[in-house]
This record gives C-alpha cells, sequence and structure tokens, in this order.
C-alpha cells in the first residue's frame, strides 16, 4: 500500500502541536508547572488562546504530550513491520530503534519533571492508558486474535508498557549511566518478557515459579 503525502492543512496541524507541547515542556521545566499559564505557553508557541484549547484541555496535558507523540511513532513503525514476523520480536526492533532515537537530557528532564508535579501524573498514566488500548488493537490485528473476547493482546500490550515504564523508572533511580544504558536495559527487560517470566533474570537464584 502507498502511503499517502500528508496535506498542507495536516503539516500546519502538526507543526502547531509540536510548538504547543514544546513550550509546555520547556516553559514549565524553566518554571515550574504551577508558575505556567496557557497564555504563556500559547504565546510562546506563537498562537491564541482558543487555538491551545483546540489541541490541549489544559497545560499540564500539553506538558506530557510528547509521551503521545512517541506512542503514535511506536504504533506506526509496529504496523510498518513485516506481517509474518513474530510480534514480540517487532516490538522489541521497534522499542529499541525508538529509545535510541530520543533525545536523552530532553526525555529524562521531561520524566524528571511529572516524578515532582503530582498535577501532572493522571495525565501521564492516562496517556500510558491509550497506548495499551491502541497497541492491544494492533497486537490482535497481526496475530489474528480479537481484544474483545481474547486475553492474548491486552496481556501482551499492558506487559510490555508495563516492562518499559518499571525499567525507566528503574534507571532513573540507579542516576548513573547514559543512554546506552538504558537500551540496554530496555533490551533485557524485553527479552525476559519474551523468554517467559518464569524462569528469572539470567545468573537469578534458581526460578520464580
Amino acid at each position: 500500500m502507498t502511503e499517502q503525502p500528508v496535506g498542507r492543512r495536516e503539516r500546519k496541524k502538526l507543526a502547531t502541536h509540536n510548538a504547543l507541547r514544546t513550550a509546555a515542556l520547556e516553559l514549565s521545566l524553566s518554571h515550574g508547572v504551577d508558575n505556567v499559564t496557557v497564555e504563556q505557553i500559547a504565546d510562546a508557541a506563537d498562537v491564541s488562546v482558543r487555538t491551545f484549547f483546540n489541541y490541549f484541555s489544559s497545560k499540564e496535558q500539553a506538558v506530557v504530550a510528547g509521551e503521545s507523540v512517541a506512542s503514535e511513532a511506536m504504533i506506526e513503525n509496529l504496523r510498518s513491520r513485516p506481517a509474518d514476523e513474530p510480534i514480540l520480536t517487532s516490538l522489541r526492533e521497534v522499542i529499541l530503534v525508538m529509545a535510541a532515537g530520543i533525545p536523552h537530557r530532553d526525555r529524562v528532564a521531561q520524566l524528571r519533571l511529572v516524578r515532582r508535579t503530582p498535577a501532572l501524573l493522571p495525565h501521564q498514566l492516562a496517556a500510558y492508558e491509550t497506548t495499551e488500548s491502541t497497541l492491544a488493537q494492533v497486537i490482535a490485528e497481526r496475530t489474528g486474535t480479537d481484544v474483545d473476547t481474547e486475553l492474548y493482546p491486552s496481556l501482551v500490550a499492558a506487559s510490555v508498557v508495563a516492562a518499559l515504564r518499571v525499567t525507566v523508572t528503574h534507571w532513573m533511580n540507579a542516576e548513573t549511566g547514559g543512554p546506552e544504558d538504558l537500551i540496554r536495559l530496555i533490551g533485557n527487560a524485553l527479552d525476559q518478557l519474551t523468554n517467559g517470566l518464569a524462569s528469572g533474570p539470567a545468573g537469578g537464584r534458581g526460578t520464580a515459579v
């Protein structure tokens, strides 16, 4: 199937979305979320407040919008993988490539901002939930399963999203290592999911069950 080119209107909307979410994050990192207004975000993005609310329901949603953008890219890349490739292999390849391309400093700054700003947490969790739901649909399509009647697609989606969240949290708590260490940890986490958690981690003591 030939991919249709993105029209001028769609490109303009995407540019506005990116400008707003970038302004929201940068202003919040500089001044704190509580000290930033929607008006300031709109002004920094050179749009009206009305335009801001065409894209986001609140400044908090705009601050964490990078999560949704990354998720949409992951879903799109997953759809482009070979149809006969095992789904966990496809997920591993897509996630590791994306992790390698995420700006290290910006990503860490955003995650730390969320951790120290309780008002952002519900919006972050909502983004995770949306990712899970959409990912489950794609997994169902790829595996010939039904997300409404079978556990498999939702279980895989939830496991992958949880693995990423736990791995990133573990890496941030360690406060050592660079982006290459995060990529290695993500790869290890996805390998453990693929191989089955019952055997326990490599080098561990015994089995999990």
